[in-house]
């Protein structure tokens, strides 16, 4: 027979779960920057800005509160911003982090009930509908106060008891009333102690890691100490280096960067030109270390000894340079490390160890450490030591040669554990790989980066690498170090050693990106010779011998490179990379961007030749109301370069560039005010 009814249903409320927080309305859907959810930090540098937005609303039409928490990591206490709504739900807020170190920062929000009233009570305009309003806000004022202290508990007190009396009164006007309730110091007192009993806090503490300003802004200069003898043919010592100081200070960099100074291993050693067999004389390659004098903790006894390199460190400070090192975690087959820890090493069938391919490239002359050994814990607490060694030497910036072929979960530990105690280190991962992997390495602490500038050469290549690296996600955790040249990389384009080429690869590489660098003396000298035709690798390597420069030649471009640094230290807006932007221009041979610093009083427009041999000219799109210049007045553009100076006025310009002379413009923006013949910086 068919059922006709059922059995009734227990009321809905009955079969309701367990809820926390049923009445907190307010939701935070996203915060941002966020790197992977909160799996890594962010990257900025002690006392820059820091700027998050949070995706925050609520049902209906009551009026949110939302703060921005940060604190250092180690504390406890949370620190608070307001942050103020932009469009779209969108609320924005920023901090600085004064100091080194990992930080976190979070997010609340709260429906207010007193910026609610308030919300609705601009609206109202029937006399009766705004009494009894005054009424609901005189009870609100009235919690307020009963959660003030001292001299704002005892004003809010008043104003609720006033607003209570005044409303209760018939004859009083709307007006009136309205006034009472909007006024503004009052408000500002409520706002102080507001109701956040149905705060809703977003889940994750994002991590921040705040480092020194070179991590942001630096100025890369490569060289071998074994060839600044002034003899040819003569081993170069720290002695010698110290003599090249001035010389690259006055070039204007800050980091001098030195590749391995370890000592070198003998057994496979490499001859010129990557020879495999080599002469007694042979230096070697500085990459393939270790031998019967030590290893990674040992200096390579011609250039000097530990003493010679701390006094080279200390001369190198007085002139406003700090000396980084490599970090090339990989051994000479006669590394000691190859005998006392054979484990570290793969090991092949014959009985030999694995050596180190990149192929086409092999290296005979080097052995990988195998991070899949049994005892990896005891290779990593040596690697890391490798590192503290030198630190302890005052080293305190790295550059680490291929960190893509070691372990991932080892850098992660490595740089947390170093950065724990000396939050002052900077990391550069030499990386030439696939981008994921990249972007990886910087995701795990290396503080600066090397990138794909030396093969991307068009308009159209540039133009959409440099909008990558220079915009959100990448931007807030991938910091690019930019090298036209590197001891390993000779790219086709400078193979002509045309002037202009270097001279707009220059220019391009140290105003596109704040961190840029140079292997030094083949690119002021425009050494171009390849080692054969379609190779990136120098003819008479410098990796593989000992060279020795002309540096009195004049066709060095030390001037020009002086110039250009003087202009970045100079100019705060190419000190940064986010600002970076773009310009319309109706030529593919000439490339055109914007910088602007975070205060806003700096502006660089620079435009670059690309072709080497012809003169190139356009119609240039820059609207100076972008960077806060009155488009109805005219204003100049300072050539820094050339020390020309242009007045433009509107939003379309002419440019015109001679590679034979110069190929670029870095102007810097200044606008007229008060006399029209005077022009200052912008702003």
């Amino acid at each position: 027979m068919k059922k006709l009814f059922t059995t009734p249903q227990a009321p809905a409320a009955s079969r309701m779960p367990e809820l926390q927080g049923g009445d907190r309305r307010a939701v935070i859907d996203t915060v941002l920057p966020a790197v992977d959810n909160g799996r890594f930090p962010v990257k900025c540098t002690v006392g820059e800005m820091v700027r998050v937005k949070a995706h925050c609303f609520t049902d209906g039409h009551d009026v949110l509160r939302v703060q921005l928490c940060w604190r250092p990591q180690d504390k406890a206490e949370f620190r608070e911003v307001a942050m103020k709504p932009l469009v779209n739900d969108v609320w924005e807020a920023a901090f600085s982090p004064p100091a080194l170190g990992r930080y976190v920062y979070t997010v609340v929000a709260w429906v207010d009930p007193f910026e609610s009233w308030r919300s609705e009570m601009t609206r109202r305009v029937d006399a009766d509908d705004v009494r009894i309003a005054s009424q609901v806000g005189a009870l609100e004022v009235a919690a307020a106060a009963e959660r003030a202290e001292g001299a704002d508990r005892q004003a809010l007190a008043r104003w609720a008891t006033e607003l209570d009396a005044v409303a209760a009164h018939p004859a009083t006007e709307a007006s009136t009333l309205k006034a009472l309730a909007l006024d503004e110091e009052l408000a500002m007192l409520a706002r102080r102690h507001p109701d956040r009993r149905r705060e809703v806090r977003y889940p994750i503490e994002l991590p921040l890691e705040a480092e020194r300003a070179r991590a942001r802004f630096s100025t890369w200069y490569e060289l071998f100490p074994r060839s600044t003898s002034p003899t040819p043919g003569v081993h170069g010592t720290f002695k010698d280096v110290e003599a090249r100081l001035p010389a690259i200070a006055a070039m204007g960099f800050d980091v001098l960067y030195f590749p391995p100074i370890h000592p070198v291993g003998r057994l496979q050693r490499k001859g010129p030109n990557n020879a495999l067999a080599s002469g007694p004389d042979d230096v070697g390659s500085p990459w393939a270390i270790g031998a019967a004098e030590g290893g990674h903790k040992s200096i390579l006894p011609a250039l000097g000894t530990a003493e010679d390199f701390r006094h080279l460190y200390a001369q190198a400070a007085a002139h406003g340079l700090e000396i980084a090192l490599d970090i090339a975690f990989q051994c000479a087959p006669d590394h000691p490390y190859v005998k006392a820890h054979p484990d570290w090493f793969r090991w092949r069938p014959d009985g030999s160890v694995q050596y180190a391919e990149n192929p086409p490239k092999k290296y005979q002359d080097i052995y990988p450490f195998n991070f899949e050994s049994e005892d990896w814990r005891g290779l990593w607490a040596e690697l890391r030591s490798v590192i503290e060694h030198w630190i302890g030497e005052g080293v305190r910036i790295f550059r680490v040669d291929n960190p893509h072929t070691k372990a991932f979960p080892f850098w992660e530990w490595a740089i947390g554990e170093i950065r724990r105690e000396h939050p002052d280190v900077i990391f550069l991962a030499e990386a030439f790989t696939r981008p994921k992997v990249m972007h990886r390495l910087a995701k795990l602490g290396f503080s600066q980066s090397y990138t794909y500038f030396t093969w991307r050469n068009t308009k159209q290549e540039l133009t959409e690498y440099f909008t990558e690296l220079s915009t959100a996600p990448g931007v807030d955790y991938f910091r690019p170090n930019v090298w036209p040249n590197t001891p390993d990389i000779l790219h086709e384009q400078l193979q002509g050693g045309e002037p202009s080429v270097y001279m707009a690869r220059l220019v391009l590489a140290a105003t596109l990106s704040a961190n840029y660098g140079i292997y030094g003396p083949a690119y002021e000298l425009r050494e171009h010779r390849p080692r054969s035709p379609g190779s990136e690798e120098y003819l008479d390597s410098e990796k593989y011998q000992l060279r020795h420069w002309n540096h009195g030649d004049p066709g060095s471009l030390a001037p020009f490179i002086a110039r250009v640094n003087r202009i970045r230290r100079e100019n705060p807006a190419l000190q940064r990379d986010r600002s970076l932007r773009f310009l319309s221009i109706d030529n593919d041979q000439l490339l055109a961007y914007v910088k602007v610093s975070e205060s806003g009083d700096n502006a660089i427009v620079t435009v670059v030749n690309l072709d080497a041999y012809n003169v190139q000219s356009g119609w240039l799109q820059f609207d100076p109301h972008s960077v806060g210049i009155d488009s109805a007045r005219p204003f100049q553009m300072h050539d820094l370069l050339s020390g020309q100076r242009f007045t433009w006025q509107g939003g379309w310009h002419f440019v015109r560039l001679d590679p034979h002379s110069v190929p670029a413009h870095i102007f810097v923006v200044r606008r007229r005010h008060g006399d029209e013949r005077d022009f200052d910086y912008f702003l």
